[in-house]
C-alpha cells in the first residue's frame, strides 16, 4: 500500500535503526565496565537440603536413625549405602554414629534425643552404651531409662525447646526428659494417636504432623511448640512421619519412596531451602521475561524487514 518510492524510504530507515541498534549492542557488550548476559551466570543452589534414602528393601529411615543438631546414630547393618548417605551429608558438621540397641538395629524407634542429650532403654547394654559415650560429642548426657514403653522414639519427641510425649508415661521419665534434654514436656495426642514420636516430626524450625490432625490440634501443637506446624506425609502417603523421615535445623533424611511433592512440604516447613528467597526469584523471572520480549520485538523486525523486501 505504500508508493515505491516511500517503501524503499522506509525499508532504508528501518534498516538504518536496526543498524544503530545493533552497534549499540555490541558497544554495550564491549563495555569495560558491563558484563554481557550476566543473568546467564544465574544457577538453581546446589546443595539439596532433603535427601533420599533407604535401608535394605525399606523406605522406613526415621526406624533406623536418629538425628539432632549434635549428632547422628545410624543403625548397624544392612547395606553400608545407607550408612554413606548420611556421612556423605553430614561428615565434618557432626558425628555419624553406627550402632544398635539392645542388639537390634531398629535404634530410631527405640531412643529419642536432642543436642543436649540421648536417653535409651534400661535393656542397652553395657557395651553399647560405652560405645556411644567414646562417639558422640562431651556435651551430650547418655541416660539409660527404666519405662515400661521401651520404644522411646516411638512415645517422644522433641526438638532442642520442648519435648511431647506420650499421655501414659512414668512421671518419672517425664522427669528425666526435662532435665536431661532441658526442655519443657507436655503429654500430648496428635490426630488422636498416643504415639507422638510416630506420627510427627520436629525441628527448632517447624512440626510436620499426621494428615488427619485438625486445624485446632495443629493451633494447639503451635502454641506448645512455638514453631509453625503442617499436615503432611512421607513415603506415597504415609502418615507415619517419625518413621520415614529425619530431620534436624539444616538438613533432612527422607524415604526413597517419598515424592517431590512430599519434599517439596518438608522443606517448606522446615526452612530447609532459606537461598530460595521469594524477591530474589522475583527478580530473575522478571530479567527472563524481559528478555523473552526483546527475543519476540527482534524477531517480529526481522520478519518486517523481510516481508517487505
Amino acid at each position: 500500500f505504500f508508493h515505491v518510492k516511500n517503501r524503499k524510504l522506509f525499508i532504508l530507515q528501518l534498516h538504518s535503526i536496526c543498524i544503530r541498534s545493533n552497534t549499540a549492542t555490541e558497544s554495550r557488550q564491549t563495555a569495560p565496565h558491563r558484563t554481557a548476559h550476566t543473568f546467564y551466570s544465574y544457577q538453581p543452589p546446589h546443595s539439596i537440603m532433603c535427601t533420599r534414602g533407604h535401608f535394605g528393601n525399606s523406605s522406613e529411615i526415621g526406624v533406623f536413625a536418629k538425628l539432632t543438631n549434635t549428632y547422628c546414630l545410624v543403625g548397624k547393618g544392612g547395606s553400608q549405602n545407607f550408612y554413606n548417605v548420611f556421612k556423605s551429608e553430614l561428615d565434618g558438621k557432626i558425628p555419624v554414629v553406627q550402632t544398635s540397641i539392645q542388639d537390634v538395629r531398629i535404634i530410631g524407634r527405640l531412643c529419642c534425643g536432642n543436642k543436649r542429650g540421648l536417653l535409651v532403654p534400661d535393656t542397652t547394654t553395657d557395651q553399647e552404651l560405652l560405645h556411644l559415650r567414646n562417639s558422640l560429642p562431651d556435651s551430650v548426657k547418655i541416660q539409660r531409662i527404666e519405662e515400661k514403653l521401651s520404644a522411646l522414639g516411638n512415645c517422644i519427641v522433641s526438638n532442642d525447646h520442648v519435648a511431647l510425649v506420650h499421655p501414659d508415661i512414668d512421671k518419672a521419665t517425664e522427669e528425666i526428659v526435662a532435665d536431661v534434654f532441658d526442655v519443657e514436656v507436655f503429654r500430648q495426642t496428635i490426630a488422636g494417636q498416643s504415639l507422638v514420636g510416630s506420627y510427627c516430626a520436629v525441628s527448632n524450625n517447624g512440626a510436620l504432623v499426621h494428615p488427619k490432625c485438625t486445624k485446632e490440634e495443629q493451633k494447639e501443637l503451635s502454641s506448645l511448640l512455638q514453631v509453625p506446624v503442617m499436615t503432611g506425609t512421607v513415603n506415597r502417603g504415609s502418615s507415619i512421619i517419625g518413621g520415614g523421615m529425619v530431620v534436624n535445623d539444616w538438613c533432612s533424611f527422607v524415604g526413597s519412596d517419598t515424592t517431590a511433592t512430599e519434599i517439596g512440604v518438608v522443606e517448606n516447613i522446615f526452612n530447609l531451602n532459606p537461598e530460595d528467597n521469594d524477591d530474589v526469584l522475583d527478580d530473575k523471572n522478571k530479567q527472563i521475561n524481559k528478555m523473552k520480549k526483546q527475543i519476540k520485538k527482534a524477531a517480529l523486525q526481522k520478519a518486517m524487514i523481510d516481508d517487505l523486501i
